[in-house]
């Protein structure tokens, strides 16, 4: 899988041993930064990641931030991104297969580096259900989107 990932200051350790972890499993890593854990304004980041997802050169994206939320908020404002704040691996794997979640948000300062990679995993390793009941409220989602 190609995936892009980025972090505000807050999660800059813990995103790199993220993309060691996906490189170790095979995955194509674009690290779009930052490199230091000098502030910086996490809508940057966010939107160069689903900026990569909405135009395929990802498939999936992956953001962190001090709690996910300022990330989840800039990503969903990129049309075609159904960016997920996660906070376990169940709400992880329920936002693949149920709302067809194209980027993980996590938040470095709320959960310990254990939760963060088994979250990652669960969420790249889920499939959406599609079909039925899921399938035609993601429809209804990118409806609403057109406008």
């Amino acid at each position: 899988m190609k995936i892009a990932i980025a972090t505000d200051h807050a999660a800059v350790e813990v995103r790199k041993k993220i993309v060691a972890f996906l490189e170790e499993q095979g995955h194509m890593v674009t690290d779009l930064g930052p490199e230091t854990a000098d502030s910086v304004d996490y809508p940057d980041y966010a939107a160069k990641v689903a900026r990569r997802v909405a135009e395929q050169e990802a498939d999936f994206g992956i953001l962190l931030c001090g709690t996910g939320i300022g990330m989840s908020i800039t990503a969903n404002k990129i049309k075609t991104i159904r960016a997920a704040l996660c906070h376990s691996v169940e709400t992880a794997r329920l936002a693949r297969e149920h709302n067809d979640a194209n980027v993980l948000c996590l938040g470095a300062r709320l959960l310990d580096e254990g939760t963060i990679l088994d979250c990652v995993k669960t969420f790249l390793a889920t499939a959406f259900e599609g079909g039925g009941r899921h399938e035609r409220r993601v429809a209804k989602i990118n409806e609403i989107e057109r406008g």
